[in-house]
Order: structure tokens, then C-alpha cells, then sequence
């Protein structure tokens, strides 16, 4: 079977969040089942100068109103990827969504539709020009959200097509003045089909017209299809139950491995990591300028610094570590006032908390394998990478119950700390007063050694390959690929 991936990122070549972990992780356990994978991904610089071309070039004329554009295929490690190269819709400066002013680009409906409409081109008649045909189409995140929408359109047999939600709060919703841009007929802006609320809507689009949708954890299959996690497309999520499947999310489980990883100061594994994770512990107090305290439990955040990831709830509940001897560590940039809520506690407990803003590879590993707990008590959570990735070193989440943090951390029970399956700490309610009961937690745990060596033993012995997940979606194709 042929499955052409269609997505906005892809590491390591452009990243902005776990879609383009994704999007690198699942394609080589798909391949090893049978599947041959591609990855279409829009030409931003980082890309091409990044992409081992292989020489075949196909010209596609003016896309979208977009300029002239070429297909380029090429490789990066085991990812084998078509990229769109049209300069006029990619190379620009900034992330891949906006400026740097941090403003949305005005045309992101011409950038993303025209992916979408090579997408669908590849899959057409006349897409044998490109000498391969996929015959699924599979889009990540409104930005591949016109798909179906193309592929409806096409005459003769049609790809599958399956959009995959990975945050459903983002939607790519414009004016409906930009239509025309889009070729796609007025019909189609309706309620039954990619009309939001008078806009034209992205992934209102691939959530009607895909034959399939998936999500990427089982407990947020089932939260969006209510009022409070659905942001206005919940009725058209609950009429499409039978077609919704959530799959929970994998990691790569050899760029992250603590027996390996480059980035650590000192590398273990699950039969002896304590005086690894020591070592790491003392470079990565060094590296943030925390006091040098082996004894200290110390926490870490690796996250964008937004309301919906629950970091104002910390910058509250934090002097429950604070005052119990702990450390926190934090690394990430987001809105304003939850920047400035950390900078103030840094300021105020010198060598206690130390922050880091943007994002760095590097040093997310070596927290990762350095730090004893990471705080991840988001509001909503469709599935969630950073909880694997310290399930994974050792180092034991602390997260609220919901989306993919319910269905990957196993919680230690308040009233029996030795519970034999337990992997980290969970809490329900979303507010500072139970993110503090939970740290409290953890913090008991972290003095009753015994018990936390061995939830971190288990911790370790979780296995979040995407090997897992691969086999749910090789069925989920299979069920509804059609013959070209």
C-alpha cells in the first residue's frame, strides 16, 4: 500500500511541537509493516537546505496563484519526502506559520491549500507524471485539512483519505472572501461541508469530507466530542463517532534512549539508572546555575509557557516545592504573562529556579535525563510527548488527567504510595490547589527511596514505540484503501 503523509513539519528539519515528531517517528514503523510512506512537507528554507534531493524534479507550474513550484523528492535519514518548493509561499523568514513579528502570514490559506491540492494532484491522473500514486492520502492538522475537500472533487477512482487531529483548538479558519483563492466551488461552503460559522474552515473541511478521522489518544476521541473540548465542531465529531478513532501517540525510541543519547553528560539505563541520572542531575544544575544538591528533587518544565498547558497553575502551586527543598527548572516560550510569572520566581529564589525561553534539542534531552519529576498540568492534553520521553528516563510525570496524559501515566494512589503498577503522579481537578496536593506528592515519594526507584524502574519498562500504534493504523488503512 502507498500512503502519502501530508504535514506542515517534520523533524529535524522544521519543528515547532510533537506534530513533527510525528511525523518523523510513525512513517519507519509504518515501513517496517509493508507500507510505503512518503511525506509531503511545504518547501521552508530549513527544509531544503536540510534535504538530500535525489534528483527527480517535477515541475508544477503556478499553484494556487502561488508562483512557480516544483516537486522535489529527497531524504532525510529513513524519511523519504516530497517537498513543495514554491519561493513565493515558503522561503520567508520567521517560524512556519508566521513572521517575525509574531503575526500569521496573510496568505496561510494559499500556503497550505496549495499543499493540500499537490496533495490531491499526486493521487490524480495526472499524478503519474510524479512516478509514484498514493492510494491513501493521510493529513495531519488543519494545514492538510483541504485534502478531502480536492479529493472529493477528483473524477474517476479516488485516494482514501484520513485527517488525523492533533490539536483540535487550531482549526485554519479564514474569511470566506478567500474561496476563490482555493479554487473549490461556493457549494462547498456550507454547513455540510467547510463552512465555520461563515468562514471557510481547514479542518472543519477534513473532518467532513475524510472517510476516516483519527486522533491521537484515546481519551481525547472522546473529550472532543463534548462541549467542553469540542470549540464549536463537537456535534459534527459526535456524528461521526463510528469513523473517529483515537490512537495514542509513540516516541522514537532511538532518538530517545538514555542508554545512547548523545546529549546526556552520563548515559543508563532501566537495570541501573540512579547514578546516571545523577551525574546528569549535577550537569544539568550546573547548566541552569541551580545550587548543586544531589538531594534536592528536582523538576523540570519542557513546554510551550501557554494557559492551555496549565503553567499559570504552577507558577501558583510552585512554592509548595520551593518550600519542601525542591528545584524547578523551566525551558520554553509562549504568552507573556506566564514568562514573566517564572522570570519573577527565578528572581525571587535564586539557585531554587532558573528559566530557560525558546526551545533547545540539546538541552531538553539532558533534562530529561537529569531532572527527577517533569510538571506537564495542562488543561487539555490531545496526547502529549514529554510524559513518554520521562516515563522513558526515568523521570516521573506529574500531570492532570486528561487526553493522552490519562491514557500513558499510570497514577500512584494517595492512599497506597506503593502501588505496584504506578508510573507517576496523576491529579484531576484543574486548579493550583491540586497541582500542589500532587507535587506534595511527589515529593513524599521522591524521600521514600524504595518506592521511588522502584516506580522509576517501571517508569523505564513502559514501551511508547510507535510499533504499538503502527499496527492500529496499517488496520485502519487497510479498511479503507481503495484499489487505484
Amino acid at each position: 500500500m502507498r500512503v502519502l503523509f501530508v504535514a506542515s513539519e517534520v523533524f529535524p528539519l522544521v519543528k515547532t511541537g510533537g506534530l513533527a515528531d510525528v511525523v518523523a517517528g510513525l512513517p519507519p514503523a509504518l515501513s517496517q509493516l509493508g507500507v510505503d510512506v512518503r511525506v509531503l512537507v511545504p518547501g521552508y528554507p530549513k527544509v531544503l537546505d536540510g534535504l538530500d534531493v535525489t534528483g527527480k524534479v517535477v515541475r508544477l507550474g503556478n499553484i494556487l496563484g502561488g508562483g512557480a513550484a516544483r516537486l522535489l523528492y529527497g531524504r532525510v535519514g529513513e524519511l523519504q519526502l516530497l517537498v513543495l518548493d514554491a519561493p513565493q509561499l515558503y522561503e520567508r523568514p520567521g517560524n512556519p506559520y508566521a513572521g517575525p513579528d509574531g503575526r500569521d502570514w496573510h496568505d496561510n490559506h494559499r500556503r497550505f491549500g496549495a499543499l493540500c491540492d499537490v496533495a490531491a494532484w499526486l493521487a490524480g491522473p495526472e499524478g503519474g507524471a510524479a512516478r509514484w500514486r498514493p492510494d491513501l492520502i493521510h493529513g495531519h492538522d488543519w494545514q492538510s485539512g483541504l485534502v478531502p475537500a480536492y479529493v472529493s472533487l477528483m473524477p474517476g477512482p479516488r485516494p482514501a483519505t484520513i485527517t488525523t487531529v492533533h490539536n483540535l483548538a487550531y482549526q485554519g479558519v479564514f474569511s470566506r472572501e478567500v474561496l476563490p483563492d482555493l479554487r473549490l466551488p461556493w457549494r462547498m461552503l456550507d454547513v455540510r461541508g467547510l463552512e465555520f460559522h461563515g468562514h471557510v474552515g481547514f479542518l472543519k473541511s477534513g473532518l467532513y469530507y475524510s472517510d476516516k478521522i483519527t486522533t491521537v489518544s484515546p481519551t481525547y476521541a472522546r473529550q472532543i466530542q463534548t462541549d467542553t473540548y469540542g470549540h464549536g465542531l463537537q456535534g459534527l465529531l459526535r456524528t461521526r463517532d463510528a469513523d473517529l478513532h483515537g490512537i495514542l501517540n509513540g516516541i522514537d525510541p532511538v532518538v530517545w534512549d538514555p542508554a545512547t543519547d548523545p546529549h546526556l553528560a552520563a548515559r543508563y539505563d532501566a537495570d541501573d539508572p540512579f547514578a546516571g541520572k545523577r551525574a546528569n542531575k549535577a550537569a544539568l544544575q550546573h547548566k541552569f546555575g541551580l545550587q548543586r544538591d544531589p538531594d534536592a528533587p528536582l523538576f523540570v518544565v519542557i513546554s510551550r509557557l501557554v494557559g492551555m498547558k496549565g503553567l499559570d497553575l504552577l507558577i501558583s502551586a510552585g512554592t509548595t516545592l520551593l518550600r519542601r527543598g525542591a528545584q524547578l527548572a523551566v525551558l520554553g516560550s509562549g504568552e507573556q504573562r506566564i514568562e514573566q510569572g517564572f522570570d519573577a520566581a527565578a528572581a525571587h529564589w535564586p539557585g531554587r529556579v532558573a528559566v530557560r525561553h525558546g526551545y533547545d534539542e540539546p538541552l531538553a534531552h539532558l533534562m530529561q535525563g537529569g531532572a527527577d519529576a517533569i510538571v506537564i498540568p495542562s488543561r487539555t492534553e490531545p496526547c502529549g510527548l514529554t510524559q513518554m520521553y520521562g516515563l522513558r528516563y526515568g523521570t516521573i510525570p506529574v500531570v492532570r488527567r486528561t487526553g493522552g496524559l490519562a491514557d500513558s501515566v499510570i497514577d500512584a494512589s494517595a492512599h497506597n504510595l506503593g502501588i505496584e503498577r504506578a508510573t507517576g503522579v496523576v491529579f484531576n481537578d484543574m486548579d493550583s490547589d491540586a497541582l500542589a496536593w500532587a507535587l506534595d506528592r511527589t515529593i513524599d515519594l521522591y524521600h521514600h527511596k524504595p518506592l521511588w526507584h522502584a516506580m522509576v524502574r517501571r517508569a523505564m519498562q513502559e514501551d511508547f514505540s510507535w510499533r504499538r500504534s503502527a499496527g492500529r493504523y496499517v488496520a485502519l488503512y487497510n479498511s479503507i484503501a481503495r484499489a487505484e
